[in-house]
C-alpha cells in the first residue's frame, strides 16, 4: 500500500488525494497561537496596514477600476514617494487575493466533504420583535443550540439589503432534525414585483419574523447557493459564519491501482479514479459513494 492516511477531497469533478509524506509541513505540530496584541490607546494613530484594511473595505463599493486609486489616495501621506506607495498597495492587494482564494478553496472542500445539504435559508426580523442588535444576538444563540441539540450544520453570511441596508442572514444548512413546522406560503415580492413562493418556518416566524427555508433538491442548488455566498463576501468583505463540525477532508489509505496519475504542483497530489476504494486501518469499506464517505474519518 503506497499511501496511508491521505487527505482526500472532491474538487467538483474528481477526487484528489494529498499524501502526508509529500507535504511534510502538514504533519508537524501547529505552533501555539501568538498572544493577542495589546489594545491600542484611542489616541494611537492607525498603522499603514490598518489604514489599508479600512480603505480596502470602503473601496469595495466602487467600480474595480477606481478601487486601487481610492486606496492610494487614502494612504498617500504614509509614504515618502509614489513608488513606495505603489509597491505597498500592490503587495497588500495581492495578499488579499491570495487569502480570498484560500478561503474559497477551503469553503468548497468543506461543502463537498459534508456532501448532504438540505436548505438555503434566509432569516430577517420583524421590527415589533427585534432591533438589529437583538436579532443578531438571538439568532446566533438559537443556531448555536440547533447545532448542539439538533445536529444542524451551516455556512452563512450576514447581509444588508442594497436598497434599505436592512440586515438579514443567508446560509446553506444541513438539518437532520427540524425545529418547528415549514409551510408553503404565496406572497408578493416587492423586490421582483411578482408573486413568489416561500417556505416559512413557524418557530422562526414567531421568534424573529420572516424566513425562507428553500429546499435543496439537486446538486446545482448547492453550487448556486455557495456561489451566492461567495459573491456577497467578495463584494462586501464580510466573513463567512460556520456552525457545526465541518471538516475539510476525508481520510483514507490509497491503493496504487486506484491512482489515475500524479497531480498538481510538482505532482505532489494524486488524481484518483472515480471508483477508488475507501480504506481505513487496512480495511476496505467499499468503493467511493456518499454512503461510504459518510462512514469515513474526517480531518482538517
Amino acid at each position: 500500500m503506497p499511501y496511508r492516511e491521505t487527505k482526500v477531497y472532491f474538487d467538483g469533478g474528481h477526487y484528489i488525494a494529498i499524501p502526508p509524506e509529500n507535504f511534510p509541513s502538514s504533519t508537524r505540530k501547529r505552533k501555539k497561537p501568538k498572544p493577542p496584541k495589546p489594545k491600542q490607546n484611542e489616541n494611537t494613530p492607525p498603522t499603514p496596514k490598518e489604514k489599508f484594511e479600512t480603505a480596502y473595505a470602503e473601496s469595495q463599493a466602487l467600480p474595480k477600476r477606481e478601487r486601487k486609486k481610492y486606496i492610494k489616495e487614502k494612504l498617500k501621506d504614509e509614504f515618502k514617494n509614489a513608488e513606495q506607495l505603489k509597491e505597498f498597495v500592490a503587495q497588500n492587494i495581492e495578499r488579499k487575493k491570495i487569502n480570498a482564494y484560500k478561503r474559497n478553496t477551503r469553503l468548497w472542500r468543506k461543502i463537498y466533504t459534508q456532501g448532504e445539504w438540505h436548505y438555503f435559508v434566509t432569516f430577517t426580523y420583524d421590527n415589533a420583535l427585534h432591533t438589529e442588535e437583538t436579532f443578531k444576538k438571538k439568532l446566533r444563540n438559537t443556531l448555536k443550540h440547533a447545532v448542539s441539540r439538533n445536529g444542524w450544520k451551516y455556512i452563512g453570511v450576514w447581509e444588508r439589503a442594497p436598497e434599505t441596508g436592512r440586515l438579514h442572514f443567508h446560509g446553506i444548512f444541513y438539518i437532520p432534525q427540524m425545529i418547528g413546522k415549514i409551510t408553503e406560503v404565496k406572497d408578493y415580492s416587492t423586490k421582483s414585483h411578482r408573486m413568489q413562493i416561500t417556505y416559512q418556518n413557524d418557530h422562526f416566524l414567531k421568534e424573529f419574523g420572516r424566513n425562507d427555508f428553500k429546499p435543496i433538491e439537486i446538486p446545482l442548488d448547492i453550487t448556486q447557493s455557495v456561489k451566492y455566498l461567495l459573491k456577497y463576501i467578495e463584494k462586501s468583505g464580510e466573513k463567512l459564519v460556520y456552525g457545526g463540525k465541518l471538516p475539510t477532508y476525508t481520510r483514507s489509505d490509497i491503493l496504487d491501482e486506484d491512482i489515475a496519475c500524479p497531480y498538481g504542483v510538482d505532482d505532489r497530489k494524486l488524481l484518483l479514479f472515480d471508483s477508488f476504494r475507501c480504506i481505513v486501518d487496512g480495511e476496505i469499506l467499499g468503493k467511493v459513494s456518499p454512503e461510504i464517505l459518510a462512514e469515513m474519518p474526517k480531518c482538517n
